[in-house]
């Protein structure tokens, strides 16, 4: 249902390494680059973009979750986002209340946006 989803960042150099080194192993990568809007995806497709702040003032938190093809992707995400100096709000595990095979983490990007992996495959 969704096309494509963009987020404005402070800093789109810093967030850009960040995404980078977050969606390798989600099988991610940056599609378009303009240099101040940048779209990731899984080629062809761009869904995930993002650029400059351009737009209202403050900060408001959005949360985004990246589909992991399995668990030890989701680990390896999580591996890349601390790495890169990522505040950690979940380490991976499973997450029952939402269903039996939810494997997820969660970390903050430089931004401060709640950003997950999510595995919905048994182990």
């Amino acid at each position: 249902m969704i096309d494509h989803l963009s987020i404005q960042c402070s800093d789109v150099a810093k967030s850009s390494a960040f995404y980078d080194a977050v969606l390798a192993p989600l099988g991610g990568t940056r599609v378009l680059d303009f240099g101040d809007v940048i779209g990731f995806g899984v080629p062809p497709t761009p869904d995930f973009w993002i650029g400059a702040q351009t737009t209202g003032e403050g900060f408001r938190e959005t949360h985004v979750a990246f589909s992991a093809p399995n668990r030890a992707a989701v680990d390896a995400f999580f591996d890349a986002a601390t790495a890169s100096g990522a505040v950690v709000l979940h380490e991976p595990r499973t997450w029952p209340e939402y269903h039996d095979d939810y494997y997820g983490a969660f970390v903050r990007d430089p931004d401060g946006n709640n950003v997950e992996a999510v595995c919905h495959v048994p182990e």
